[in-house]
């Protein structure tokens, strides 16, 4: 049945270290949807007609099913594959992401440090995790999953990854007297229960969609975001930042910036450094030295 085939495929994928989870509710769907239409491997005109069900995700939806038909009709070749293109080409599009300013970060962390109630963790929670993000290009998800235990001397050590594998991410010192910081206040407000690193003023786990709340509103309040509705900065961005602040530090040094992208891969925890190229963008200083090393190499120095 294509429920135990599925199952089965599961089990590969997260074993390679995916976690695969709105992916398995969506394949699961599908298989529900094939089987109660009498189908016991996967058939191209099912596939389509699934997919067409939801037209703003088809696309997504095919390139899903596609690769779950290509993995398994390496055992069973009665398993059809639709192409890629059943339902037409479509282009990813990079949205562009905001570059924080080291006074945008400031400005950030001011309007942080000022919320309210005063006399609570909360000021001091916020101001250290969008500090933390900023410092390390961390993923929130790897930044709220965090426990006080993994802030050891050597740095973080970051085991929630996006693939399953730890890494340990080196921390300046001021950071890690921020850190210190913010453990101090925790313990002046008596907060022992947890040992998640970040935590809520009742002493529980932040969630994302409550982080980002916040951090939507404090960006509208510094001016840096417009109302409702409209795109702007996004907590992802401090990811894209420390991408390219830490780029523009190499200069012109071809060997640098070669070696740089090797480390700035692996400490960002990507699995392979095209992965780290998407996280780029030009900025007035990287485009200045890629002006002086196309002068250089105009007049025959080295680049």
């Amino acid at each position: 049945m294509l429920k135990d085939i599925l199952t089965e495929y599961l089990k590969m994928r997260r074993a390679a270290g995916y976690k695969f989870v709105s992916s398995a509710i969506e394949l699961k769907n599908f298989v529900s949807f094939a089987e109660a239409r009498g189908d016991t491997v996967v058939r191209i005109a099912t596939v389509l007609e699934w997919a067409a069900l939801l037209p703003s995700l088809q696309r997504n939806r095919l390139l899903l099913v596609r690769r779950f038909a290509l993995t398994v009709k390496a055992e069973d070749p009665n398993h059809e594959v639709p192409a890629a293109d059943a339902l037409g080409r479509t282009m990813i599009k990079r949205r562009t992401p905001y570059i924080y300013s080291t006074e945008d970060i400031t400005r950030l962390m001011q309007a942080a440090a000022n919320m309210q109630p005063s006399n609570s963790i909360k000021p001091t929670m916020y101001t250290t995790l969008f500090g933390l993000l900023a410092v390390t290009g961390l993923r929130i998800s790897e930044a709220l999953a965090l426990q006080c235990d993994d802030i050891i001397e050597d740095g973080l050590i970051i085991r929630k990854t996006k693939f399953k594998k730890s890494r340990l991410v080196p921390i300046h010192e001021t950071t890690r007297r921020a850190l210190d910081f913010y453990l101090s206040m925790r313990r002046q407000h008596k907060i022992f229960n947890n040992t998640i690193f970040f935590i809520s003023t009742s002493g529980h786990v932040k969630a994302y969609w409550k982080v980002r709340t916040v951090f939507l509103r404090l960006v509208r309040s510094i001016g840096l975001r417009e109302e409702s509705g409209r795109q702007g900065p996004r907590i992802h961005d401090f990811r894209h930042t420390f991408a390219v602040r830490s780029l523009e530090q190499c200069g012109c040094d071809r060997d640098e910036v070669a070696r740089h992208m090797v480390a700035l891969s692996t400490y960002m925890g990507h699995v392979d450094i095209s992965y780290t190229y998407w996280y780029l963008e030009a900025t007035p200083s990287i485009m200045k030295q890629i002006a002086e090393a196309s002068e250089r190499m105009q007049h025959g120095g080295a680049v």
